[in-house]
């Protein structure tokens, strides 16, 4: 079996398609051309205002098509979304000039903590002003990540009925993206605009983690 830079062994392949589409995605790290900036919270929040502009476009755009056709458009919605927020955290960490600290703990983290915090309160915590990353094997993140996909994959499920609104559904799907988005945005700002640490002994816990 294939296994990552400390020789853990990788997880099997997930058997749902969503999962393992979701693991293979969250998984990669897209590269930046964004610059060093002087004034990197002022450039990030730009970057982050256009990033949730393009998510709620194209979640408003893809829920146009009403009833069971719009019901086929979650999956590659949620999925798309994802991809543009995971450029968003790439470029984030870039204007920062953290780009060599941006690992999959630190992409994971950033997408998802604002609403699965529990689930990876293993994976990076704050101490502090410090964000400390624990380098787990990759199979815990893989594991995690399956852990999250469920939890995102019931609450996509429930916000999913708003495609069968007319007119309405669309404008309240994109405005959830857009919202999503920023929500991501602001967890790198704040994780890429402190110290951040790489441990690799001892299992830290974040102790003020919430699930949303």
């Amino acid at each position: 079996m294939e296994s990552d830079d400390r020789g853990a062994e990788l997880a099997p392949p997930a058997e749902n398609p969503f999962l393992r589409v979701l693991e293979n995605l969250a998984l990669q790290i897209p590269t930046s051309n964004e610059p060093v900036s002087t004034n990197p919270g002022k450039r990030a929040a730009e970057i982050v205002r256009t990033a949730g502009l393009m998510a709620g476009a194209l979640s408003a755009t893809l829920a146009v098509p009403p009833g069971p056709m719009g019901m086929l458009t979650v999956i590659p919605d949620l999925l798309k979304v994802w991809q543009i927020q995971q450029q968003m955290v790439a470029d984030i960490a870039a204007c920062y000039g953290k780009t060599s600290l941006l690992n999959r703990q630190m992409m994971v983290y950033c997408l998802f903590r604002h609403g699965a915090a529990m689930l990876l309160r293993d994976v990076v915590a704050r101490v502090g002003e410090r964000v400390i990353i624990r380098r787990g094997s990759l199979r815990i993140i893989q594991q995690t990540l399956r852990k999250i996909g469920i939890h995102v994959t019931q609450k996509a499920v429930g916000k999913s009925l708003s495609r069968w609104l007319p007119i309405v559904g669309p404008v309240l799907i994109g405005g959830y993206s857009m919202m999503d988005t920023r929500k991501v945005g602001k967890t790198a700002i704040d994780t890429f605009s402190r110290e951040i640490e790489i441990e690799e002994g001892a299992e830290v816990i974040d102790v003020t983690a919430t699930v949303l």
